[in-house]
């Protein structure tokens, strides 16, 4: 079976673009309110971001010495194929085109078609089209699946037209969300959370308001920290289309870095925007945006809760129109990224024939892109893709850290490979990241034991599928 090749169309723009353009999208207009409620003071607060921040640069600063020795299609999978064996590498490649991306791509979706909801009623999840027993599809659905053919359409069509959507919207979102953290600043009138916020600041408590002991702190941080690290997520999606970058080895550890850094960077400064705004104790369901605060702003919205003090009711349509420009550009970064991964899984002979092989003319993955898109579209449908993201959050962070620690190993079976980028401070930082993402991995086995079951089942059942594919490629 014969096809193209890929095209080296991304420069450090664009490579940059991907790593920012697929970090910024929902998540941090909304997932302050969870990390709020974990911890109960503004102090560890803006810890958990803090930290979060340097575990997410740690890593990336580790994929970029990974990136460079091998910047081919396939990233996160190559690393881990070489670093482990191929059914480690599998088992990753499983589990995101199960789970992580196509969910993700998923959630996104919906999450336009939910804000599009705000400009025209009509879209709506309770404006049902057809319903079957429990589950109904809806127009708000309907929104979802046009968006993920539109954008899977788009990349069908080459790299170059996909890559200057996603410069182009990374672009306007960053401006926005750089003059969300400008206006919530200097709008000094509107500082209600600033008197109460700092006053008790590292007074941590439940969402009960009892105080957090110790022990009791150690488990609330590390599940504080979900929200804050996968906010921050899918900056390693870069790796996978690696083949398409210029000068990789040099593009990729600089735009990994640098977007990276940027992001949670505007993160942190966002979050500070928030407790400036919002006091961030509140009380559920009370009346008035003030009084619901960060950890109960209406449906965990907290940056339109923020607008909205600064700007009327008119704040709520703001947010929106930025929240739909952040979320199709995340959601366009995603869909680009992921069928490469399955590309060099498929020339490993563990994934379909028909991925590993790029269109004569266009030079992508087009038979990736589309089974990608339609299994998006079946979880988008399915209304379970909350749960099954929320389940995978250990899953994804132990395949971090297993990407982290395949520095060491091949440090030592390849120690004379060529490096063009080699982690500064080996092997503290790499250790250290590993230290602290096993510490918050381990709270957050005690604190949601179920998810992180779920999680590992999904890895698991990954197992027979991947000697299934063994050995049909070993018999062919």
């Amino acid at each position: 079976m014969t096809g193209g090749q890929f095209h080296r169309a991304m420069g450090m723009v664009d490579a940059t673009a991907i790593v920012v353009g697929s970090m910024i999208g929902s998540g941090i207009f909304i997932v302050a309110a969870d990390t709020a409620r974990s911890v109960g003071c503004a102090g560890w607060f803006l810890a958990a971001w803090i930290f979060a921040g340097f575990l997410t640069v740690s890593a990336a600063t580790a994929y970029s010495e990974l990136a460079s020795m091998y910047p081919s299609a396939g990233g996160q999978y190559i690393f881990l194929r070489e670093g482990y064996g191929k059914l480690v590498g599998f088992l990753y490649g499983w589990t995101l085109f199960m789970v992580i991306q196509t969910g993700t791509n998923a959630a996104v979706a919906v999450a336009f078609a939910k804000f599009l909801g705000v400009f025209v009623p009509f879209v709506s999840d309770e404006n049902v089209l057809l319903a079957v027993g429990g589950w109904h599809f809806s127009t708000q659905k309907l929104i979802a699946l046009l968006v993920i053919a539109l954008l899977t359409a788009v990349n069908c069509g080459g790299i170059h037209l996909a890559k200057k959507i996603q410069t182009s919207f990374t672009t306007i979102k960053v401006v926005a969300l750089s003059a969300l953290i400008i206006l919530g600043a200097f709008a000094t009138q509107h500082h209600s959370g600033a008197p109460v916020n700092f006053e008790n600041l590292w007074l941590a408590k439940s969402a009960d308001g009892h105080p957090l002991e110790l022990g009791a702190l150690l488990l609330a941080f590390s599940i504080a920290l979900v929200g804050p690290l996968f906010s921050m997520d899918a900056w390693n999606n870069i790796t996978f289309a690696g083949e398409e970058v210029k000068n990789p080895e040099k593009t990729l550890p600089r735009s990994l870095i640098t977007g990276t850094a940027l992001v949670c960077l505007l993160y942190l400064l966002t979050n500070i925007v928030y407790l400036l705004v919002l006091p961030l104790d509140g009380v559920k369901d009370a009346p008035t945006v003030i009084e619901r605060g960060i950890q109960y702003a209406a449906q965990d919205r907290v940056g339109t809760a923020a607008l909205e003090v600064i700007f009327g009711e008119v704040g709520q349509k703001i947010m929106a129109g930025a929240i739909m420009i952040s979320v199709f550009g995340a959601l366009n970064g995603l869909i680009l990224s992921g069928p490469r991964l399955y590309y060099a899984m498929a020339k490993d002979g563990l994934f379909f024939k028909n991925a590993g092989v790029l269109h004569a003319r266009t030079g992508v993955p087009v038979f990736g892109l589309v089974i990608q898109g339609v299994w998006s579209c079946i979880l988008a449908t399915s209304g379970r893709y909350g749960d099954l993201l929320d389940m995978v959050v250990f899953a994804a962070l132990l395949f971090y850290i297993l990407t982290v620690g395949a520095i060491f190993i091949l440090r030592k079976k390849h120690p004379n490979a060529e490096r063009p980028f080699k982690v500064p401070l080996y092997p503290v930082l790499p250790a250290l990241y590993i230290i602290c993402a096993a510490v918050v991995s381990m709270g957050q086995i005690i604190g949601r034991p179920d998810y992180c079951g779920f999680g590992l089942a999904i890895i698991l059942l990954g197992l027979p599928v991947f000697f299934v594919w063994q050995n049909k490629a070993k018999s062919s």
